[in-house]
């Protein structure tokens, strides 16, 4: 059954919102990647979701090692039910796999692993964006992320951008060792890329990019929902964001209210928009003091003790 975005708003706001990490002394994280990818992980922390100081003196956390191009673009960090932290990246511009590795303390981490994830495939052409998050009904991991395969969906291209023409697909694991045979997660008949999905209550809400580009552009970002974490996310929303071209949200809820940073990239720098019901959005991007050259990353919580850790165990 499909939720249409206006009724699921309305069965958010019967309730109180309520932060994502719960304890006095919350920090906001954010894991981001700069240039093409080539150097890392990078993290940067904030106290007021609007003013971020850079980890590591701006230099990279962690080198990529995995896949064929050895990128890390748009990482994504969850801390899973186990106390560890858990990343997927974009391993490369034409992979057919992603990069995954976990960690304890976000600056040691297990070796990088290559998830093959459209090897299945043959004529798929990439894998972006993925993220992950954690079904607590399956007990199981959901990764998901962004390809294109030539001809798959001819109807629906409203790309125009060469051969790309993206659907969201997903698997789910239990170990990280053993994975779903990758499916379709969103298909609404136009080229999407950068899901993110959060769940509040029984609802699952998926903010996106569309990526059409004809008959005229989008490049906006945009909100689906659903009763189920694998399907059933319906038309998405109108643009929340504004006439420049926006991607890579990260979103979350945080001291009574949403914010949804993303990516600028045309203009080469951040924005972020921040909301109390999800229909109403302001516009913080002026306020915001981001690191410099931040591209698509991810936005999550810990404890003010982690964060010491962390800056103890950094040099």
């Amino acid at each position: 059954m499909r939720i249409p975005v206006i009724i699921f708003i309305s069965l958010l706001l019967q309730g109180p919102v309520q932060a994502q990490h719960k304890g006095k002394d919350t920090v906001l994280m954010f894991c981001y990647f700069i240039n093409n990818g080539e150097d890392g992980l990078h993290l940067a922390y904030s106290r007021d979701g609007y003013k971020w100081s850079t980890l590591n003196h701006e230099g990279s956390i962690l080198r990529p090692f995995a896949g064929h191009d050895r990128l890390m673009r748009d990482p994504c960090i969850i801390k899973g039910p186990d106390g560890l932290f858990h990343m997927v990246w974009t391993a490369g511009w034409n992979e057919k796999g992603i990069g995954y590795a976990n960690s304890r303390d976000l600056i040691h981490w297990s070796t990088q692993q290559y998830i093959p994830v459209m090897e299945s495939e043959k004529d798929a052409l990439n894998c972006w964006a993925p993220e992950i998050i954690y079904d607590n009904t399956t007990k199981r991991y959901m990764i998901y992320w962004a390809t294109t395969i030539p001809g798959r969906f001819p109807e629906g291209d409203t790309s125009d951008e060469g051969k790309y023409n993206h659907r969201i697909y997903y698997t789910t694991t239990k170990d990280f060792k053993k994975f779903s045979p990758a499916a379709i997660l969103y298909n609404k008949g136009f080229s999407v890329i950068d899901a993110t999905i959060h769940k509040e209550k029984n609802f699952y809400f998926m903010f996106l990019k569309n990526e059409t580009l004809k008959p005229f552009p989008e490049k906006n970002i945009r909100i689906a929902t659903s009763r189920h974490l694998t399907y059933g996310y319906g038309e998405p929303s109108a643009s929340i964001t504004g006439e420049y071209w926006a991607e890579g949200p990260t979103v979350i809820k945080w001291k009574g209210q949403w914010f949804v940073y993303f990516d600028k990239y045309r203009d080469h720098s951040y924005g972020a928009l921040i909301s109390r019901d999800l229909k109403k959005w302001k516009d913080i991007s002026r306020q915001l003091d981001f690191p410099a050259g931040a591209r698509h990353g991810t936005v999550f919580t810990i404890s003010g003790n982690e964060l010491e850790k962390i800056k103890s165990g950094l040099p």
